[in-house]
């Protein structure tokens, strides 16, 4: 079994998901220099709701924010999360739109894209993916868990086929609800890893306190890389 990897949430999706987003950039400075040397896969610091809030709420430049903690962690990639045609936004953007932003994202320090859609519709992660294979970031193409009679294993591995045919160099299974259970992360993890072929990276949140056991089971099946924050 090959070394599982950890990539850590905290600068992004812990704060957001349990303090509203409202971590600001001198919060996170005491840290960075520590968080670099660990040898983390990469860190989460950016994108989702951090964008928003840093100028909604927190009076800062998100950029700004992005160029300080990518100063402070020279040693670790930087990750952050987008929804695709909506970027960091609450709307569709044009084409020329997510080109630029995702460009400017990766000049300014950002390292991996985990690319998702509430829908896991393929046509809202195509204009993002171009902009992804120009500038030559990694494209972490994610799916979005749930459970519904449509949202099926097989689904899942073939829209996690879709995205590697854009160009995605890993794959998340991105459980942000919190409703997987470790045999169904076991499975999906096999499926994937066999029917598509590139690393998996699990992302579980500890709604139902299944996490921990999801990712011994991701694990076992041969996940890549899990979150923690």
């Amino acid at each position: 079994m090959k070394p599982l990897r950890i990539m850590d949430t905290t600068l992004r999706d812990a704060h957001q998901s349990l303090w509203a987003t409202r971590m600001e950039t001198s919060d996170m400075l005491p840290i960075l220099e520590k968080m670099d040397k660990v040898g983390y896969w990469a860190l989460e610091c950016w994108g989702g709701a951090t964008f928003d809030t840093c100028l909604r709420f927190l009076d800062e430049n998100p950029w700004e924010r992005l160029r300080v903690i990518k100063q402070h962690c020279p040693n670790t990639p930087l990750s952050m999360l987008t929804r695709g045609q909506n970027l960091v936004g609450y709307h569709h953007y044009s084409k020329d739109i997510v080109n630029r932003f995702i460009k400017a994202a990766h000049r300014n320090g950002m390292d991996v894209f985990r690319v998702f859609d509430a829908l896991n519709d393929i046509r809202n992660v195509l204009d993002t993916a171009e902009a992804l294979n120009e500038c030559g970031a990694h494209f972490e193409g994610a799916i979005s868990y749930t459970m519904s009679p449509v949202h099926t294993l097989d689904s899942y591995v073939e829209y996690a086929q879709s995205l590697k045919e854009l160009g995605a160099d890993s794959i998340c299974i991105k459980d942000m609800a919190g409703m997987l259970t470790p045999y169904r992360t076991e499975r999906l993890v096999s499926a994937l890893r066999k029917e598509v072929g590139l690393p998996v990276h699990v992302h579980c949140h500890y709604v139902g306190g299944m996490a921990p056991a999801n990712y011994i089971k991701a694990a076992e099946a041969g996940a890549a890389i899990v979150d923690t924050a």
